[in-house]
């Protein structure tokens, strides 16, 4: 198989992440930019998920163009890595609604860990489908921010037990850390 019916399916899941992530924002109770400020936990929890989503489509994006084919274990990675991405929206909404509270900050970064994890089982089922002389096994190599990634979630789960705008800014220091889209692959296929 191809990974251009993947990587739709993918995309079109993501796209409706997103809608429904924003389809949760409600409008504020007047007309003035001051309404806007008790809004502030649900557009800051939005913006982060919002960019989480868009660096794993991103990075999904240079992860499929670099492998040739799939196989059901590669469907099957592809379809974890979907199911905790289902889970922002969700998230997204229960720390928007209680942002000093421990619980939902905690579990937000559980989501965020979990996809990560996710996103390497991904990448490892296609290094194995594409063998480890594969160009994508040579451009993921040592791959430094997916190592450390887990390790800034497990300390912010932990910091949402002692102040949960703690754990926020560690998931938001991760976000950035990975704005910058993976250039490895790109390296690679030039």
């Amino acid at each position: 198989m191809t990974t251009g019916r993947l990587e739709a399916f993918s995309d079109g899941v993501i796209a409706i992440l997103i809608t429904i992530m924003v389809l949760e924002l409600k409008t504020p109770e007047g007309s003035s930019w001051h309404n806007l400020l008790p809004m502030r936990p649900f557009l800051l929890a939005y913006v982060l998920s919002f960019l989480y989503v868009g660096i794993y489509w991103n990075n999904h994006h240079h992860l499929l163009h670099a492998a040739k084919h799939v196989t059901g274990g590669v469907l099957w990675a592809n379809l974890h890595l979907l199911f905790w991405l289902s889970l922002i929206p969700f998230i997204t909404r229960w720390v928007g609604e209680f942002p000093a509270a421990s619980e939902p900050a905690a579990i937000y970064g559980g989501v965020l860990l979990a996809a990560g994890a996710a996103y390497w089982i991904l990448q490892r089922a296609l290094i194995q489908a594409e063998g480890p002389d594969s160009l994508l096994a040579k451009a993921i190599g040592r791959d430094l921010k997916g190592n450390l990634s887990p390790v800034l979630y497990a300390i912010g789960i932990a910091l949402a037990f002692v102040e949960p705008w703690m754990a926020e800014a560690m998931y938001a220091a991760v976000a950035l850390m990975w704005l910058v889209p993976d250039r490895r692959i790109e390296r690679r296929l030039k």
